[in-house]
């Protein structure tokens, strides 16, 4: 594949407590991408375990080993398939502190290269979780990638840092799926992803869980904050997206953004010598 094209799988499906299933869905996803050319493979936070607080009230009696094994069949298959996944899951830590909320990074050799740990959670995910506290980035045919996962994108810092990193494509994993009907989310979280989009300049993969209510299905943004595909409501679906480095998109901040990034909030010429500028009393 030439530098500067990534051909992401974004895949949306009802994850539930069912660890079986979750891994089964996942490997099929990885299959269909392989077969058509995919890259890489994009699923749902806590794709592959469930979500606690949701699928699972309590971890007390988690089954570790399961989730350990399950981990393991997805990465020999990524390993055959010679693809790239970025698996959400759950990786355990040392009694009492609770496990991070993740997305494990495994490379075509089926090996576990890096993991990007939630860094915000919700204040039910703190009642299960420990949150991260480093940014992970990689890079695929050339083009710098870094996941984030669901409720991190109300901080827009986090974007703006990965923006000073170089990172050109964010893969955002949520578990929005297990509503009763339309909520606030269904107008406010693609629109908030599209904004991060455009005033960074990133190519942006969603992948949305799917289940009982969906408020917003998986999409994909390109860097001028246009949706340019997004998958059914509330079904379990696969799209492949290509990001191309070598195109050109709208961007009227390309000049200004790395003078804001440096603290200057203006594209003037800061302070003027002249009394009309400086009083704001009369007209």
């Amino acid at each position: 594949m030439a530098l500067g094209i990534l051909r992401i799988a974004t895949c949306q499906f009802a994850v539930g407590a069912d660890i079986h299933r979750n891994a089964e869905q996942i490997r099929g996803f990885l299959s269909d991408a392989a077969g058509e050319g995919a890259d890489l493979v994009h699923v749902p936070e806590c794709a592959l375990c469930g979500y606690a607080g949701i699928d699972w009230p309590t971890l007390e009696d988690f089954d570790w080993p399961l989730l350990v094994g399950e981990t393991q069949t997805i990465m020999e298959l990524a390993d055959r398939l010679k693809i790239w996944v970025a698996l959400g899951s759950m990786h355990r830590l040392t009694e009492p502190n609770r496990p991070h909320n993740c997305l494990y990074l495994i490379d075509p050799d089926g090996r576990i290269v890096n993991r990007y740990d939630k860094r915000f959670g919700t204040p039910m995910d703190q009642q299960h979780y420990t949150s991260g506290d480093r940014f992970v980035t990689f890079t695929i045919n050339g083009v710098t990638c870094s996941p984030l996962i669901c409720f991190d994108l109300r901080f827009p810092e986090l974007y703006r840092r990965l923006y000073g990193l170089g990172v050109q494509c964010i893969l955002q994993s949520f578990y929005n799926a297990r509503q009763n009907g339309p909520s606030v989310h269904s107008e406010i979280m693609r629109q908030t992803m599209q904004a991060h989009a455009a005033t960074n300049h990133f190519w942006i993969s969603m992948a949305n869980a799917s289940g009982w209510f969906s408020p917003y299905p998986s999409c994909f943004i390109q860097p001028d904050g246009r949706i340019v595909r997004q998958l059914e409501d509330h079904r379990d679906q696969m799209m492949i997206n290509t990001v191309d480095l070598s195109q050109s998109f709208y961007d009227p901040m390309a000049e200004f953004r790395d003078l804001a990034l440096e603290g200057k909030l203006t594209n003037g010429p800061g302070t003027l010598d002249d009394p009309r500028s400086i009083r704001t009393d009369d007209i």
